[in-house]
């Protein structure tokens, strides 16, 4: 089962600074959906250096949304691509969905 998102770093990131926790709330939900996109397309094109660059470029986000298991997945997928396997695309693929579907609540 995939972890579910939180906003716990943010927020203590935040702390009082709600302008900044929105200003950072807008970043990931301005960047997320591009760097999914652009992940799927690396995919479709067999493009393996490209995909296992947005996987780290995605890993950072995994992070922020204290998503650490899934952080600790995109380590190993990403070596795994860099190796010319991709044994752990299905379970990314969930972790992308469930990002994606957590961000349009937030």
């Amino acid at each position: 089962m995939i972890e579910q998102p939180n906003l716990n770093y943010v927020d203590e990131l935040a702390g009082d600074d709600i302008a900044f926790r929105n200003q950072f709330l807008d970043i990931i939900k301005n960047e997320f959906p591009l760097e999914k996109e652009e992940y799927y397309g690396h995919v479709k094109n067999t493009r393996v250096k490209e995909t296992a660059e947005i996987v780290h470029k995605l890993k950072h986000k995994f992070n922020i949304l204290g998503m650490e298991n899934s952080y600790k997945l995109a380590v190993a997928y990403e070596m795994e691509l860099l190796d010319g396997k991709h044994d752990s695309q299905s379970k990314f693929v969930e972790v992308l969905d469930t990002i994606e579907k957590y961000i349009k609540t937030i």
